[in-house]
């Protein structure tokens, strides 16, 4: 189960992860640090904040912060809360 802060807890299979939340670089950045920012995922043990993206719901993309660990702490929050 995965909670999205529009639709409320529903099951995991309705949402896509796209990979963990970075910060975005400067616009002024070198090209190592946006090609890492674009394609290198550390997946780390633990908790970890990641963009989710609820596809057969309201389509909307959403944090979560969860434990790789249970699977089961986790908290959603809209982008904008980050």
């Amino acid at each position: 189960m995965l909670t999205c802060p529009n639709c409320g807890k529903r099951n995991v299979g309705e949402f896509s992860y796209k990979g963990s939340y970075n910060k975005r670089p400067d616009a002024a950045a070198s090209f190592d640090k946006w090609v890492d920012y674009v394609y290198m995922d550390e997946n780390p043990t633990g908790m970890n904040r990641e963009w989710w993206y609820h596809g057969n719901g309201c389509k909307r993309w959403f944090i979560v912060d969860r434990d790789s660990m249970d699977n089961l702490s986790h908290k959603s929050q809209w982008f904008s809360e980050v």
